[in-house]
């Protein structure tokens, strides 16, 4: 069986090369020549733990090669963005353009047997929509067109386990859609268990597992405001109330990033703005969350004397730790508005993870970053610095997360 993965970013190659650890034939196919001329040359344009390794025996055993031509296929992955924009209302809508656009490529190399699975996260109707894209460009039958909806549910630093190892929800649009999907991934799966549905209920369960931990993060987020308006330490106080059997309140933040949560709940409250409400405000929320970081900083910066914002730096790109991926990342969001927040100025960015130049002021070494520094925003908690206050020298340090710990000179929230 030849299977062919449209899309070869964050999920596409890390799913590429799993399916071709199963076995399978596969070609990995990306509109971007550079990102197939990496490929191609034998390295990996992600980081991500044990992908490099894999990816050569991949490709070794002949299982795996690249191309920037799209052939035909016995299975077509589709695993594209979905960003979403605001409509002329001030609505947020996904964007599903190259959904389409990767639906229309297919099609026109399509046949009548073969099997389309979509990864991406997409909102409610989205297959029916690449089902008709498909028929129109290959000319076969909407309701002879072979679709599935397989949404991804890995996490950046544990991909490699998380794709062999976590259920999988085959949703599809025929019966024949869901037995071949069905069988691909129990070949590839060690531990999960495969739960077929309908593709519609398929594109609702993974909005709801990302508007569910939205949400959760947004009363964790929302309870650290309010206890530093008390006085209170956040974290003793959750860590007192998940003693209740029935509590399990997560750890506040700076925010929410990567390419699921701080974009998925959107789709729900675009396509049902009178409806989604709770979820609106748990989103409005967590993107709140950097701006109120920036506000702690302020008045620390006038409690301790720091009128010159060069004097003050930012750790952490990414939206987590130890990864390279700084999609939808609250340090990105604080950036905007530093400015207005911190007096103006130049301001230091580092992250060890980050090699490529993202930001102005962004430097490539912690002695760099250091040096003429007397205050530091914590806003990733790498291994490189977690509980290790001492990694900034006794600088003044703006702990929202609470990865350093404890210390003399350490603000929370």
């Amino acid at each position: 069986m030849k299977i062919t993965v449209m899309g070869l970013g964050y999920i596409g190659l890390p799913t590429a090369i799993t399916l071709a650890e199963a076995g399978f034939e596969v070609c990995g196919f990306d509109v971007n020549k550079k990102t197939i001329e990496t490929l191609q040359g034998g390295h990996i344009h992600i980081v991500e733990p044990g992908l490099q390794e894999a990816f050569e025996k991949a490709v070794a055993h002949g299982h795996l090669h690249f191309s920037d031509t799209l052939g035909k296929s016995d299975v077509f992955y589709i695993s594209v963005p979905t960003p979403f924009y605001k409509d002329e209302t001030g609505s947020h809508k996904a964007d599903l353009k190259f959904v389409e656009s990767a639906g229309r490529m297919a099609g026109k190399v399509l046949e009548a047997p073969n099997l389309v699975i979509l990864e991406s996260t997409v909102p409610p109707h989205t297959s029916e929509m690449l089902a008709r894209v498909l028929s129109e460009e290959s000319g076969i039958p909407m309701e002879k067109i072979h679709v599935a909806h397989c949404p991804e549910r890995v996490i950046p630093g544990n991909m490699m386990y998380e794709l062999k190892n976590n259920d999988r929800i085959v949703g599809a649009r025929t019966p024949e859609a869901a037995e071949m999907a069905a069988s691909i991934y129990e070949k590839v799966l060690d531990k999960g268990v495969v739960h077929k549905t309908d593709d519609l209920t398929a594109e609702m369960c993974k909005l709801t597992e990302n508007t569910f931990r939205d949400v959760n993060i947004a009363y964790a987020n929302e309870l650290s405001v309010i206890c530093d308006k008390m006085g209170i330490d956040v974290f003793e106080l959750i860590k007192l109330a998940n003693c209740h059997p029935r509590v399990n309140i997560l750890t506040p933040g700076v925010g929410v990033g990567g390419h699921c949560i701080p974009v998925d709940p959107w789709f729900l409250v675009g396509d049902y703005p009178e409806t989604a409400n709770f979820i609106r405000l748990a989103l409005q929320t967590n993107a709140g969350m950097p701006e109120y970081v920036l506000h702690r900083a302020h008045e620390v910066m006038a409690e301790r004397g720091i009128k010159d914002a060069s004097k003050v730096g930012i750790y952490g790109l990414t939206y987590k730790e130890d990864v390279d991926d700084v999609r939808e990342s609250p340090t990105l969001q604080m950036l905007e508005s530093m400015e207005e927040h911190l007096c103006g100025g130049g301001v230091k960015v580092y992250d060890p993870w980050v090699e490529r130049d993202e930001v102005p002021g962004q430097v490539h070494s912690m002695e760099e970053f250091l040096d003429g520094l007397e205050m530091v925003i914590v806003m990733v908690g790498h291994s490189q610095i977690k509980g290790k206050p001492e990694a900034f020298g006794g600088r003044i340090l703006i702990d929202p997360r609470n990865v350093c710990g404890d210390g003399e000179n350490v603000y929370k929230l």
